[in-house]
C-alpha cells in the first residue's frame, strides 16, 4: 500500500529584513523574548517540526550608513533557542551559525548543549561568510573565496560530527584527533553523546556548490523556488545526487522558504497580498533595492518612473549576499519592466518576492499539498510578514485543513527533531 506523503512545516522568525512590515501597528519587538516565545509557542501549537532563527554577524550598511530599513539588529541565535527550550516541549530549535568564523570544538559544544537541554531538538543551519566587510568583526579578518568557504564548511561539519561521535552510546569519552586542511585539533570532547546522537544539519542556498554540499552533508535544505516546475527540477536534482554519497532520498528533506497570505475569498487574498507587498517595498526601499544591484546612488530617480539605463557598478551595500552577476540581473529587470510596463517600484515588487501561496485557507492547503505530493518539496519554512503574530492565522485556519486532508500530522509522535522529520538516527561509528 502506498504511504500518503505528509508535509513538514517550520517557522522562520521574521524581523531582520524588508519581509517584515514594521509600519504595521501589530508589529512588536524583534529582540524582546516575548516575541520569540509567542512565535515558538504558536508553531508548537500548530505541531510544526522546528523554529528557525537566522543570524547577523554585522549590521548591514548602505552608502556607509546603517541600513535601518533592512536590518534592525538581532540577538545571538543559540542563546535565544536555549531559552526557548525551557518554554517549549516538542518543537525543534534551529540556529543559523557561520562556519567561516567559528571553531568546531566550541560550536559543537554549544550545539550539543542545546540538544541536551532541549531533549534532542537542536538543529544547525550551516552558512558561510560572504564578504570581507563581515570578516572585519573577527580575529581572522577578511573572508574566504567561494570554493574555500564550502571546503571549510564541509570539514567543519565533519569535524563537529567526529566530536559528537567521540563519546560512546554508553557514555564513555574517547580521545579524538582531527588533522585536515583547515583544522588540526585533538583532545577529549566535553559533553556526552546528545539525545539525537547529533544535532540536525540544515543547509541554505541552491548554487551548484550548495547542492553538492547539501547532498553530501545536510539533513534539510532551506531553499526558494517560484514555481512548481522549478521546485520539481531542484528536488529531482538534489535528491539524485545523494546516491553518490551512499545516502537515500529519505535522508534529506527539501523545505523552501515561502510566504502565505489568506483571505475569505480569492480576490480578498490577492488584495491583501498586494497591500503587504506595497508596504514591504516602500518607494525608499525600492530605490535601495535597485542601488544594491546597480551599485551607484540612484536617489535622484523617481520610484514611479522607469529603470535607469546606465549599467551597474560595484555594490554600495555591505553585509548582504552579493549579486553574482549585476549586469545580468539588471538586464532581466529591464526586460521585465519593458514587457509589463512597470515602474522601478513595481519592478522591485514583482522581481524580489519569494514563493507565495495566496488564497482562501482551502485553496492554500490544497496548493501546499500539491507541491509536496508532486515532489517539488518535502515541506515548507513559513516566513511571516508580522512579528510575532504572523503565524497565528495559518495555524488556526490552514493547519486543520491540512490535517483533514491527511497531509500533516495531528500529533507529535516522537520527542526529537529527527523523529519529527523522519530522519534516521545516526549510526555510531566506534
Amino acid at each position: 500500500m502506498t504511504v500518503r506523503k505528509r508535509m513538514h512545516l517550520a517557522a522562520h522568525f521574521p524581523g531582520v529584513n524588508s519581509t517584515t512590515v514594521w509600519t504595521d501597528p501589530r508589529s512588536k519587538s524583534q529582540i524582546d523574548f516575548a516575541s520569540f516565545e509567542h512565535l515558538a509557542r504558536t508553531a508548537e501549537r500548530g505541531l510544526f517540526d522546528f523554529f528557525f532563527l537566522a543570524e547577523g554577524l554585522r549590521l548591514r550598511e548602505h552608502k556607509g550608513r546603517i541600513h535601518d530599513l533592512d536590518v534592525v539588529g538581532r540577538p545571538e541565535s543559540i542563546t535565544v533557542l536555549n531559552a526557548l527550550a525551557a518554554v517549549t516541549e516538542r518543537l525543534g530549535l534551529a540556529a543559523t551559525v557561520n562556519a567561516t568564523f567559528n571553531e568546531p570544538y566550541e560550536l559543537a559544544r554549544r550545539l550539543a548543549t542545546l540538544d541536551h537541554l532541549s531533549g534532542g531538538r537542536a538543529a544547525w543551519n550551516v552558512v558561510t561568510s560572504s564578504d570581507a566587510f563581515t570578516g572585519e568583526n573577527f580575529r581572522r579578518g577578511g573572508f574566504l573565496d567561494r570554493a574555500d568557504r564550502y571546503a571549510r564548511a564541509a570539514e567543519f561539519v565533519a569535524t563537529a560530527r567526529e566530536l559528537w561521535d567521540s563519546w560512546t552510546p554508553e557514555g564513555v569519552a574517547r580521545p579524538f584527533a582531527h588533522q585536515g586542511r583547515h583544522f588540526d585539533i585533538a583532545g577529549e570532547f566535553g559533553l556526552p553523546r546528545s539525545p539525537q546522537g547529533r544535532p540536525v544539519v540544515i543547509q541554505a542556498g541552491d548554487s551548484d556548490e550548495g547542492r553538492e554540499f547539501a547532498a553530501s552533508t545536510a539533513d534539510v535544505v532551506f531553499t526558494r523556488h517560484g514555481t512548481l516546475e522549478a521546485g520539481r527540477e531542484f528536488y529531482a536534482d538534489v535528491k539524485g545526487r545523494l546516491a553518490t554519497y551512499g545516502r537515500s532520498p529519505e535522508d534529506l528533506k527539501i523545505m523552501p522558504g515561502v510566504t502565505v497570505v489568506l483571505g475569505d475569498t480569492a480576490a480578498d487574498a490577492r488584495e491583501r497580498a498586494a497591500e503587504i507587498r506595497r508596504r514591504q517595498v516602500s518607494p525608499q526601499n525600492a530605490l535601495l533595492a535597485l542601488e544594491q544591484i546597480w551599485g551607484v546612488d540612484l536617489s535622484s530617480y523617481d520610484p514611479d518612473g522607469p529603470l535607469p539605463d546606465i549599467d551597474p557598478e560595484p555594490a554600495l551595500a555591505q553585509g548582504r549576499v552579493r549579486v553574482a552577476d549585476p549586469l545580468a540581473v539588471a538586464e532581466k529587470w529591464r526586460a521585465l519592466s519593458r514587457a509589463k510596463g512597470l515602474s522601478i517600484r513595481q519592478t522591485v515588487i514583482e522581481a524580489s518576492g519569494r514563493q507565495s501561496f495566496i488564497g482562501t485557507p482551502e485553496a492554500v492547503a490544497a496548493e501546499l499539498d500539491e507541491f509536496v505530493t508532486a515532489d517539488a518539496a518535502d515541506g515548507f519554512i513559513l516566513v511571516p510578514h508580522l512579528t510575532p503574530d504572523g503565524l497565528d492565522e495559518f495555524v488556526d485556519r490552514v493547519v486543520p485543513l491540512l490535517q483533514e486532508r491527511d497531509a500533516f500530522r495531528t500529533e507529535y509522535t516522537g520527542m526529537t527533531l529527527r523523529s519529527h522529520l523522519g530522519l534516521p538516527e545516526p549510526v555510531w561509528k566506534g
